[in-house]
């Protein structure tokens, strides 16, 4: 099985050490100093579950690895419209993508059935530039439950959970997702098929879409903004709001949102990826998280007025942020 992992990142560069393990022949693509120190060193991990060094071969030229049987997508979902000079060399007629992103992924309505069926969501891809890049028929979905950072170049520092749920957008199981699977599971993570991934896809969004746009407004950890009993209604409002609009889609995630706000609170003095985004001065990764799930709000004619108001306003964020 040959992969590669576009966007090696802290969880590209782990997902890429744990399928090299499992005897995949695995290519990270990178750049910088995150490039040289993985050529000259490998990838460290540095784990609770023990510290190992995987050596993979690694490049920031896709042109030089050939076809694959799979990509693995490491990138934030605001970098995939202009990933097509990356992926494009590395496409054969049966190559999968995986797509390991937060939030609403492009490929939502993609055999998903019903009257929504093939629906794009612009939010996400707009005027269908994702989908030009990556046909939605490539799209293995993937929900990331494993924490990961760069704890230095070519340094992954594994925080917890090695869960990464994958699914077809049809439903399906397909022999792809079993062989990806396996694979990573013989390199030690998670890695189960989940037929209604959309569920996956939901359950982690209720935090995204509330916890992300607070904390980037407030600069609060996610204890802070639990233990802050205004921030908490708000962020409670949120989450009741993405519901309603999953089940006006069919979606019906077997989770409640005081076991989610509970969950989050044992995190403690946590900052969310978007925090630290806005700290770095990166963009925001918030037209998956909060815009796409207003748009399927109206789409659907759900009342979503906290999610829009929160929307307008973090939106304004983002937008200083990338000025």
């Amino acid at each position: 099985m040959k992969v590669a992992v576009v966007g090696a990142g802290a969880i590209g560069a782990y997902v890429g050490a744990a399928l090299h393990r499992a005897g995949a022949d695995v290519h990270l693509i990178a750049r910088g100093p995150h490039l040289a120190a993985m050529r000259q060193y490998g990838v460290q991990v540095r784990s609770p579950r023990g510290d190992f060094t995987a050596r993979v071969h690694a490049t920031d030229r896709p042109d030089g690895i050939g076809p694959v049987d799979y990509v693995f997508l490491g990138l934030k979902a605001n970098s995939y419209a202009a990933c097509g000079p990356l992926v494009a060399p590395l496409l054969q007629e049966r190559t999968a993508v995986v797509a390991a992103q937060n939030g609403i992924p492009w490929w939502y309505f993609h055999g998903h059935g019903g009257p929504y069926d093939g629906r794009r969501v612009e939010s996400v891809d707009p005027a269908g530039s994702v989908s030009a890049v990556l046909p939605p028929g490539r799209a293995i979905g993937c929900v990331v439950y494993a924490a990961t950072e760069l704890a230095g170049p070519g340094v992954v520092r594994h925080l917890e959970g090695t869960r990464f749920s994958i699914g077809e957008p049809d439903r399906s199981v397909s022999a792809r997702c079993l062989e990806f699977g396996e694979a990573m599971r013989t390199g030690g993570l998670k890695c189960p098929v989940e037929p209604e991934l959309r569920e996956d896809i939901w359950i982690k969004l209720l935090g995204n879409i509330s916890f992300n746009p607070i904390s980037a407004l407030t600069r609060a950890t996610m204890r802070e903004m639990c233990l802050h009993r205004s921030t908490r209604e708000v962020i409670e409002l949120m989450m009741v709001e993405s519901l309603r609009v999953a089940a006006a889609l069919g979606c019906h995630p077997a989770i409640s949102v005081e076991r989610r706000l509970a969950g989050a609170e044992r995190v403690g003095d946590h900052r969310t990826s978007t925090l630290q985004d806005l700290e770095k001065g990166k963009p925001l990764e918030l037209d998956v998280l909060l815009a796409a799930v207003v748009e399927l709000a109206e789409i659907t004619g759900t009342d979503v007025p906290t999610l829009r108001t929160v929307g307008a306003i973090s939106d304004l964020l983002a937008r200083g942020a990338a000025a």
